[in-house]
């Protein structure tokens, strides 16, 4: 692989990173709480646990959220 390639991957792979944790901090938050409602009363390691996740996943969780019910 060549340098230009390997530090496009790495840009966008650190774009992606940098948005899912951006995202991460509100869902744990609130977010959490709109998509599942039992994770309303859930403590501070409970939303510790879940932010790496919620940082991997956030295009999708962004989608579930934005379409929630109100």
């Amino acid at each position: 692989m060549s340098e230009p390639v390997a530090r496009l991957l790495l840009t966008v792979a650190g774009a992606y990173a940098l948005a899912g944790f951006i995202f991460a901090i509100p869902f744990v938050w609130r977010g959490a709480g709109v998509l599942e409602p039992v994770a309303r009363q859930g403590t501070w390691g409970f939303r510790l646990l879940i932010l790496p996740g919620s940082a991997t996943l956030w295009p999708w969780l962004l989608y579930r959220w934005v379409r929630a019910p109100r």
